[in-house]
């Protein structure tokens, strides 16, 4: 569960303006994921986060992109590769099973491994769904899942 929870706190500091560790962790129960506020202090620390200054003077936390580790990006592989199930496409859909309620998080792991062709991307609570640009695009990605699945 803690990759998941790592995946889950990438996503809130994305989506929200997160000012303290207490507020991570409302967000993060409201996502239905309990923790302590000293766990939330260690994955602040491993996930690289920092407190950057916004519009209106607050101090609130940032995930740092460009200076994304190899270790955070070795956490989203092994997100994405213990949630699936299996993978397929239909024309120049891809459809992933996931395990039940992975299917966000390996989502989120899947859109930070820059795969060429991924028009976007849509999770639900076991399935993930891919529109790629075309069909032969839709079996190559396929088979690279089935290779990472398989490795």
């Amino acid at each position: 569960m803690k990759a998941l929870r790592l995946v889950k706190i990438m996503e809130l500091v994305d989506r929200y303006e997160i000012y303290t560790q207490e507020d991570l962790l409302r967000y993060l129960r409201e996502e239905g994921i309990e923790t302590t506020q000293a766990t939330i202090s260690r994955d602040i620390k491993e996930l690289n986060l920092v407190k950057t200054i916004t519009e209106d003077g607050k101090y609130k936390y940032s995930a740092v992109r460009r200076r994304r580790n190899d270790d955070l990006e070795k956490k989203y592989h092994a997100v994405f590769v213990e949630s699936l199930i299996s993978v397929d496409y239909a024309g120049n859909t891809v459809a992933i099973l996931c395990h039940t309620g992975m299917a966000n998080a390996a989502c989120a792991a899947l859109d930070t491994m820059g795969f060429e062709g991924i028009v976007g991307t849509l999770a639900g609570d076991d399935t993930i769904f891919i529109l790629m640009r075309t069909e032969q695009l839709a079996e190559e990605l396929t088979h690279k899942i089935q290779k990472i699945m398989n490795s």
